[in-house]
């Protein structure tokens, strides 16, 4: 290899060194940091579920009152189209109750029990005295600044739709996470999130599922 070659060899490997090295350590010197609209390292699971009855507005804002940085809930739509927040759709672990949320009415919904099992983790009961099943807008209404993640439990195009025109209602857009694991639910929250609001991201319609 003559010297030249050599030469441009290593200026080459060297200007790749240090350029990569700069990057590494100063990563937004080609893309700038993207902004957050928030930050949540501690996230509430069904309103903090283990601590009180899951998904009511007891144990809402307990974690509140903590210091949680996100809410996550479940949403499903009643008989008469009301967006309440439940895990299930089958109220009989929750109620005792064996009939499902889509099928009665808002004030026809039974109270939850007492004491319930803690279904994502082993030998854990929650318990409270707060057993109303609540409506996503009172928990809107009740946190207004508050993040929350909201799980659409069931493809149902009319729970999405109301959802979403809660969210705008509520001017929630930039703190509020919702969709499912499912792929085809977050298309459908993805497109009905971008018909009703002015701006939006699809990385706002994720799934914090469980």
């Amino acid at each position: 290899m003559s010297s030249t070659a050599a030469f441009y060899l290593l200026s080459t490997l060297g200007g790749y060194l240090v350029t990569s090295f700069l990057l590494l350590k100063y990563p937004t010197l080609l893309h700038p940091r993207k902004k957050q609209r928030f930050l949540s390292k501690h996230i509430s699971h069904r309103g903090g579920a283990g601590e009180n009855l899951e998904n009511t507005m007891a144990a809402f804002q307990h974690a509140v009152t903590i210091g949680t940085d996100m809410l996550e809930l479940d949403c499903h739509i009643t008989k008469d189209e009301q967006v309440v927040v439940s895990h299930d759709e089958n109220l009989k672990r929750s109620t005792g109750v064996n009939v499902n949320i889509s099928d009665l009415k808002y004030c026809e919904l039974p109270p939850y029990l007492g004491k319930l099992d803690v279904t994502f983790q082993r030998a854990c009961q929650c318990e409270g005295k707060d057993n109303r099943i609540p409506l996503l807008k009172e928990v809107f209404e009740a946190f207004p600044n508050t993040p929350i993640n909201i799980d659409i439990k069931v493809n149902n195009n009319v729970l999405i739709k109301k959802v979403s025109e809660l969210v705008k209602q509520y001017r929630r857009e930039h703190i509020t996470v919702w969709g499912n694991a499912s792929y085809e639910i977050v298309e459908k929250c993805y497109k009905e999130a971008k018909r009703t609001t002015h701006y939006v991201q699809k990385s706002k319609v994720s799934h914090l599922a469980f």
